[in-house]
């Protein structure tokens, strides 16, 4: 996963993850270990159904629920994470099948900075 500074603004996505496989509920426990630490408590999960298995409408981590919500977005492959307390992070989900090389590049144009425009 990458992630683009959090005082950077600017751009659609927040960053990018490359999970390990197309089952939700066994890799987000990792990825919201992570993400609580910019947004505090998570408690809901909107994702693209195409990219993964089925899955269902909540995931017990720890002592916390997270309410999973597939939605078909127009943005191929994207994943919202809400925190309890303060705002969310978009994410670009690069599917867990795609050529070593192809991710990593994929994963770096997410959290490279877009160029100023020209005045």
């Amino acid at each position: 996963m990458r992630l683009k500074p959090k005082a950077e603004s600017g751009g659609y996505v927040d960053g990018a993850w490359w999970p390990h496989s197309p089952d939700l509920t066994a890799e987000l426990p990792d990825l919201l270990a992570v993400l609580t630490v910019r947004l505090g408590p998570i408690w809901r999960v909107v994702y693209d159904p195409a990219g993964w298995s089925q899955a269902p409408q909540q995931l017990t981590v720890g002592d916390r629920v997270i309410r999973l919500d597939a939605y078909p977005f127009e943005v191929w492959n994207t994943m919202y994470i809400f925190g309890r307390d303060t705002g969310m992070i978009v994410l670009r989900v690069i599917p867990s099948a795609t050529d070593e090389e192809l991710a990593h590049a994929a994963l770096m144009a997410a959290v490279t900075p877009e160029p100023a425009a020209l005045s």
